[in-house]
């Protein structure tokens, strides 16, 4: 994404705006410096995703499969959150900085249970996240119940944020659908070739 290497002041600036009022810790510091040489492959890669959603046992399954597809492009560099191991105690933090620098964020809603829902409200909030958001949201409509691994309700599946959030993705050609994960697949492949970069 970026040709000069980020350093640790950059990371140290932009964190302590994103504290507002508050500043690092000492501790807090150090633990950013660790990061950087964590955070090496998504300034290095032509394209880094980043990939959201539930961390339920049968949803990150899901979240491994789209990660490994978009890792076997070329230059791609794709992860979770939970993938950037470093002690952060504040996981807003983590969040933004991570979404800063990433090309492309990649959400994968299934329901509206679990922290997902937090970085949803950031994508339309914040701009610049919102320009680079892909949704790939899960439809039941057509769904076999007995392939529904869970506990969601599939008639009433996302909140009211949720949905006008999806809609405002799908006015910007940024909102996939799915209901296998074959699907699923279908729908990384697609986000793949509709990227375009300078």
């Amino acid at each position: 994404m970026s040709e000069d290497p980020v350093t640790v002041d950059e990371l140290a600036e932009k964190a302590d705006e994103y504290l507002h009022e508050a500043s690092l810790t000492p501790e807090e510091y150090e633990a950013l410096k660790q990061s950087v040489a964590e955070l090496t492959p998504i300034f290095s890669a032509e394209n880094s995703y980043f990939v959201l959603g539930s961390y339920g046992k049968p949803e990150i399954r899901r979240l491994q499969l789209v990660k490994d597809r978009l890792n076997r492009q070329p230059g791609a560099y794709a992860f979770l959150m939970v993938d950037i191991r470093s002690e952060w105690t504040n996981t807003y933090l983590k969040f933004r900085l991570l979404a800063d620098y990433t090309d492309v964020i990649v959400g994968v809603a299934e329901h509206a249970q679990g922290g997902f829902l937090v970085e949803q409200g950031y994508f339309t909030a914040l701009e610049e996240y919102f320009a680079k958001t892909h949704v790939f949201k899960r439809e039941y409509n057509t769904a076999d119940a007995d392939a529904v691994d869970t506990n969601v309700d599939v008639e009433n599946p996302y909140s009211g944020m949720q949905t006008a959030i999806f809609e405002m993705l799908d006015d910007a050609g940024r909102l996939y659908r799915w209901a296998t994960e074959n699907d699923l697949v279908e729908c990384t492949e697609a986000l793949v070739s509709d990227q375009e970069y300078p």
